[in-house]
């Protein structure tokens, strides 16, 4: 065989070969980018932080001036943690997002998300915020801003799953753990507000007062259907947060056989999972 011939034969063979791994990577990780995709897109979480956040706001004109002060006492802490709060947030999004660039097929300047993840947490034993917290938002920080400040250089999805793994598992540990959080709190200010009416209306029983207890009952199913509300919301949070927990550790355990049709199933039911649980937060 001649050597132009034999050459251009071997040029060949690496482009149907390499053509065909391009191919292979670009739908076995598309999966991988609508996981991430639908991971940073949740939401609930950040709702339910302001929420937290604006206890005192809503339950204040419900209060006695004794419990008011303590209500003021816990508005202060609450205000204290809330940036850190979202900050825990604001990283695993930005994992995320990373990961999808990484998944797909274009390259996407992030760089200046990196600006809004702050300068690190405090730890908070009151809202149990714990040192390996602080260790791991710090970690996967510095991870991103490897990762997005070299341009992605030198970085694929399977290397990116493994090293922030470990942080990203114990930073959406802390936010289910703060959505529990969010969800006692609620729970107490439900029962300041509605626990007023009940004591207050039954012992409302003069003709005069007839207005007057009508228009709080009508104020008393107003405010019951927004907890009502508000509690299905903690529920589909807390399912989101776990989804996305047990999707990233399913692509860590299988971080060789991404490409597997199996893998590349199970990657899509989370994915479609966290769709369905993100269009009813939005819906209700």
């Amino acid at each position: 065989m001649k050597p132009f011939r034999f050459a251009s034969l071997v040029l060949l063979c690496a482009s149907l070969l390499l053509g065909g791994c391009a191919s292979t990577g670009s739908v076995s990780l598309a999966e991988v980018r609508e996981f991430a995709d639908a991971s940073a897109k949740l939401g609930g979480y950040a709702e339910l932080s302001r929420r937290f956040r604006d206890t005192y706001e809503r339950e204040q004109p419900y209060l006695s001036p004794a419990a008011d002060r303590l209500a003021r006492d816990n508005d202060a802490k609450r205000q204290a943690v809330y940036d850190d709060f979202v900050s825990i947030q604001k990283a695993v999004v930005l994992y995320m997002q990373t990961l999808s660039v990484l998944a797909g097929d274009g390259r996407f300047d992030l760089s200046g998300n990196l600006d809004d993840l702050g300068n690190g947490l405090k730890a908070n034993a009151e809202s149990g915020l714990e040192r390996r917290h602080i260790a791991a938002y710090t970690g996967l920080t510095r991870l991103l801003t490897r990762v997005i400040a070299s341009g992605y250089q030198n970085r694929s999805v399977e290397t990116m799953v493994r090293d922030g793994d470990a942080d990203v598992q114990t930073l959406l540990e802390a936010m289910i753990s703060l959505t529990r959080l969010y969800y006692k709190t609620n729970e107490n200010e439900k029962k300041t507000v509605l626990g007023i009416f009940d004591v207050e209306l039954p012992m409302s029983n003069r003709n005069t007062d007839r207005m007057l207890v009508t228009l709080a009952k009508v104020h008393y199913i107003s405010k019951a259907a927004e907890y009502k509300l508000v509690d299905r919301r903690y529920d589909l949070a807390l399912q989101g947060l776990t989804k996305v927990a047990l999707g990233h550790q399913k692509m860590r355990e299988n971080l060789h056989n991404l490409q597997r049709e199996e893998v590349r199933a199970m990657i899509a039911n989370y994915g479609r999972d966290l769709r369905m649980i993100r269009d009813n937060l939005i819906s209700g």
